[in-house]
């Protein structure tokens, strides 16, 4: 009998080093799987993770399989690493190096797992080709869904810095995703707008029926035809990095059995939360439960 799972993340782990303005750099293990993994399984939901990197870097994964995650690692010579430079006071004013990286992912590589939810967590557009995204689309899962970073985020051979430019598949990407994220400047590279609800519409239009947007200030969804929107209530920025993956995974895991408006209440909560405090979130249901009984009383 094979394994039944909620939700499987598909993406590189990443080692994150972290230069806070007018601080000191940190290197940590990030990526948006990570970030997503450990959300998803904190809240009780049944997780896999297939990531491509280097075998002598499995140590890593071992929070998340501390948390019940299973992982399925897929050999490379290099585990990718991003230096994420902050040159100014503005969390959202950042420069990205993509050092190294694992390379692109391919259908071959991917388990045929049972899993109700498949998320392709990238951080740039060295992890996912059109060839796979089809292959996945093959298999029928439930909500197939990625996260638009994957591709808006181009990184240039020769600097090997993350360079944010249009995607010229991103219909074709759309129409084969059953949810899609993006954040406000990923948005306006591909719609032109950066009217939140705006460029949901533009989005849904290529034919994804239910689009996340996250910003500074909150995050909409725009599900069958209705526009959905919940403010954030962080008290800090410091744990900012990984606001988008932490957003989308609550997401994800409430809407298995939840509708739009519970399931974004939920979200915001939950990063609220992680955003005050670098890392993967680390909290609790019942601390998501109470931060959505404060915010809404």
């Amino acid at each position: 009998m094979s394994k039944k799972y909620d939700i499987t993340f598909v993406g590189h782990m990443v080692y994150d080093e972290i230069i806070p303005f007018g601080g000191v750099a940190r290197v940590a293990p990030g990526s948006a799987v990570l970030c997503g993994a450990m959300v998803a399984a904190r809240v009780g939901k049944k997780v896999a993770v297939v990531t491509k990197m280097a075998v002598k870097d499995e140590h890593i994964l071992q929070p998340m399989k501390d948390l019940g995650i299973d992982t399925f690692l897929i050999p490379s010579e290099e585990t990718s690493y991003n230096r994420v430079l902050h040159y100014s006071a503005n969390v959202d004013e950042r420069e990205m190096t993509l050092l190294k990286s694992a390379g692109l992912i391919s259908i071959g590589d991917v388990p045929e797992l049972d899993t109700t939810c498949l998320h392709l967590a990238g951080i740039s557009d060295t992890e996912f080709d059109m060839p796979l995204m089809k292959g996945l689309k093959a298999r029928n899962y439930r909500s197939l869904s990625v996260d638009m970073q994957s591709f808006v985020r181009h990184i240039n051979p020769v600097t090997k810095n993350h360079e944010f430019s249009d995607v010229a598949g991103k219909e074709e990407i759309a129409a084969m995703m059953d949810k899609l994220k993006l954040d406000i400047v990923e948005a306006k590279l591909l719609t032109g707008t950066d009217d939140l609800e705006k460029a949901a519409i533009i989005v849904e239009s290529w034919g994804c029926p239910e689009v996340m947007i996250t910003h500074s200030e909150g995050v909409l969804a725009r599900v069958n035809g209705k526009t959905y929107y919940e403010r954030f209530s962080n008290s800090n920025v410091s744990g900012r990095t990984g606001r988008g993956d932490t957003t989308f995974a609550a997401y994800l895991s409430r809407r298995l059995d939840h509708d739009v408006a519970e399931s974004l209440k939920f979200a915001a909560a939950l990063v609220s939360i992680k955003m005050e405090t670098p890392g993967p979130f680390a909290g609790t249901m019942e601390e998501v439960n109470k931060r959505m009984e404060e915010k809404h009383r």
